[in-house]
Order: structure tokens, then sequence, then C-alpha cells
């Protein structure tokens, strides 16, 4: 198994991998792959990426690492990470600790302070996870959703 940047022919098959596992698989079209070209180019801008794990050619695995310049911590770079899905037929095979590993390099190479994540009240095998990783629940998320 291998990580690293999405490359542009990945694209389809990592937006497949969010809708599998996503709640709101009707927001994500992994058909309009030039969408989902355009937030690596973003995220890559910023100072991020989208990284994948790959069995072979296949992608298996992908999360989208943020670069954020806090307004506190004295203007501290803080990762944040979106979009964190393993295929479901390869997890607990530690495509997820192998790719959470290549995101924390990224945010250490870009001197961040703090890596942090949201993860659905749901999602109780990914908290126990997180957990075995090293992340502590030390925050209560809230979101909103805009419409138009």
């Amino acid at each position: 198994m291998s990580t690293g940047p999405i490359q542009r022919h990945e694209i389809a098959t990592a937006a497949a991998l969010v809708k599998a596992g996503s709640f709101t698989p009707e927001a994500e079209n992994p058909l309009d792959d030039e969408t989902y070209w355009h937030a690596v180019q973003v995220t890559r801008a910023a100072g991020g990426d989208v990284l994948v794990a790959r069995q072979g050619d296949e992608v298996v695995g992908v999360v989208q690492v943020m670069v954020l310049t806090h307004f506190q911590h004295r203007g501290g770079v803080c990762v944040e990470l979106e979009s964190f899905h393993v295929r479901d037929d390869r997890r607990s095979q530690g495509i997820g600790k192998t790719l959470l590993a290549a995101a924390e390099e990224l945010a250490r190479s870009v001197g961040a302070y703090r890596v942090q994540l949201t993860s659905n009240v749901a999602r109780l095998d990914a908290h126990r996870f997180y957990l075995r990783e090293g992340y502590i629940q030390g925050h209560a998320g809230f979101k909103k959703l805009l419409e138009g």
C-alpha cells in the first residue's frame, strides 16, 4: 500500500468513496470530476492536499488536508482533515492509520501546531479509531447548512 497526493485520473474513484461514506450521498456526483479537481487545486494553493491510499493502482482511501491560518495562537497554522474515507471492504487493514499518518506528516511539513477533524456522532467505529490514534474529543462541533 502507498499514500500520496491524488492524481487527476483518480478523482472519480475518490469521489465515489466520499459518496459511499456520506450521510448525504445525493450531494456527491463522482462524474463531475472538474468540480472535485477544482477543490484539489484550491486546497493545494493553500498549502494542503487531497491524499489517497492506494493498493496497487486502486484508490482505497481518501482524506482532504486543509491548511488554515488561525487568528488565534499568534496566527498559527492548523490543519483540518475532511472527507476522510476508507473503502468499506478494506477497513481494519491499516489503511486509515497509514493515511492519517501521511496527513499528519503533511501537517508537520507546513508547521501546523494542531490537526483537527470532526466526525459524525453516528460514526462510533471512527471515533474509536481516532481515539486510538491519539486524538481527543475536546470540543463539541456544531454545523448549520446554508440554503440558497
